[in-house]
């Protein structure tokens, strides 16, 4: 049997896109700066104007851009005027993220995590106490921690009964990994981590949802202000 390729290839509307949002992001095309005509930018791009089209169409339906017969194409507020696809994408480029991008993301899942977590003990502690049991035993890398972490928020928000909570998840996969590596390099971290599987795992086992929903608040209050240490001492060295 002849040997199958199955890497998956971008098709060229999809490469134009992810140039596209490159280029805002990095801030060739800033916000309320213009494209340049059709024809140019499907030059520019290597691509032909139906293509084009098509990429363009995607941006403007996440937000990144706004389309307007006649007029030129106008890079919008992306912050204000995008949506979760914009979110998704940046993420995807840790090199330019704003400096407080990390600080939000982080704040928002305080705001979240108690609530998923709640609804996971409500519905499904027999599944979270599964897992916990298996997170007892994370070898002590960065690597291993992030992984296991990333692991059982998932499996939380899956448990929840809540998909949209899943599926901003999801969108940060790649970031949220990356992102851990660096915290849990603090063995504070680590160990701060350990002990919020164990009293979630009690609480999972007593099947107590005010109890996991606060302990998870606390502990991921915790991890911002152990976050923004690691990125202090990385500064340092």
């Amino acid at each position: 049997m002849a040997e199958m390729n199955w890497e998956i290839l971008q098709k060229p509307s999809e490469a134009a896109e992810t140039r596209l949002v490159t280029a805002i992001i990095d801030g060739t095309f800033p916000v309320n700066s213009q494209f340049p005509a059709e024809r140019e930018l499907a030059s520019l791009l290597g691509v032909t104007r139906p293509t084009l089209r098509e990429a363009l169409q995607r941006l403007a339906r996440d937000g990144w851009i706004e389309i307007q017969q006649g007029k030129p194409t106008r890079v919008r507020n992306f912050w204000q005027e995008g949506n979760l696809g914009v979110l998704s994408a940046i993420a995807q480029h840790p090199n330019k993220l704003p400096p407080d991008f990390v600080n939000n993301l982080l704040s928002v899942r305080l705001l979240l995590a108690p609530a998923y977590t709640r609804l996971a003990i409500e519905r499904q502690p027999h599944v979270i106490r599964d897992l916990l049991g298996e997170s007892l035993h994370i070898p002590d890398t960065p690597q291993a921690f992030g992984a296991a972490d990333f692991n059982l928020h998932r499996q939380l928000t899956i448990c929840s009964g809540n998909p949209i909570f899943t599926l901003i998840l999801n969108g940060f996969t790649d970031l949220y990994q990356e992102m851990a590596i660096i915290y849990f390099a603090s063995p504070m971290a680590r160990e701060n981590s350990r002990d919020y599987y164990k009293q979630l795992l009690e609480s999972a086992i007593k099947e107590d949802m005010d109890e996991a929903e606060m302990i998870t608040r606390q502990v991921m209050s915790e991890s911002i202000r152990i976050w923004k240490a690691a990125l202090q001492f990385g500064r340092k060295t």
